[in-house]
């Protein structure tokens, strides 16, 4: 089966999009090593890979044995609710570090392995790096930064399939803690699940290889 290595799937999206690829793909779940990470790997008969966003200048040597990847799923994020005023510089490194230079730092190294397979990297990104949302400063800048890797990495590597994913709020952990800042109760059934924007990701991976998907946007119905 084709190799996909997806980050952040320790829980919420993208423990979903591990569930919604495990039936096509031999998966690589990367992340810091972690309980909730290895009980997804047991569930889906995946390997965990150590890659930590914290640990930068280890990420080369981590995936060195990799030699052919089919697909990279960028879905690892953290998010800072807080508008300018309210933010904080250490909010903003540490947002910029996880959300862009986090997966530019993976990207990278992982490119001849990506070319051998013309492979396809997807950037889990949000609607806010299409329009900035409110009270989201940093993850917005960011999001609008991760867009732009996007489109610079699909001018550069012609031979690879390159697609950003904008859904609207998914109901996850995250969008608990937004909604809670921004004084709201949190119901889930108002949001995308995660198994759904799973599928439409799936569905972009699997599309026929004679289709380049670059972008696709996906809001909740109500």
């Amino acid at each position: 089966m084709p190799t996909a290595m997806i980050t952040g799937a320790s829980r919420g999206l993208g423990a979903a999009i591990a569930g919604a690829l495990a039936p096509t793909h031999t998966l690589f779940l990367a992340g810091r090593p972690s309980a909730e990470l290895d009980a997804v790997a047991a569930e889906y008969g995946a390997t965990t890979w150590p890659v930590d966003f914290g640990d930068l200048d280890a990420i080369e040597v981590a995936v060195e044995p990799i030699v052919e990847l089919d697909v990279l799923i960028h879905n690892a994020g953290v998010a800072y609710p807080a508008t300018v005023p309210e933010s904080t510089v250490d909010e903003w490194r540490s947002t910029m570090i996880v959300n862009v230079v986090g997966p530019v730092a993976l990207t990278l190294p992982l490119l001849p392995a990506l070319r051998a397979a013309r492979g396809h990297v997807v950037f889990v990104n949000s609607g806010a790096g299409i329009n900035a949302s409110p009270g989201l400063a940093s993850y917005s800048a960011s999001k609008f930064a991760l867009r732009g890797f996007a489109d610079s990495l699909r001018n550069d590597e012609p031979s690879l399939r390159v697609t950003s994913v904008h859904p609207g709020r998914i109901a996850t952990e995250m969008q608990e803690g937004l909604v809670a800042y921004e004084g709201r109760d949190y119901d889930p059934s108002h949001y995308l699940s995660p198994e759904t924007v799973a599928k439409v990701i799936a569905d972009a991976v699997n599309a026929p290889p004679d289709a380049h998907v670059h972008e696709v946007i996906v809001r909740p119905r109500s």
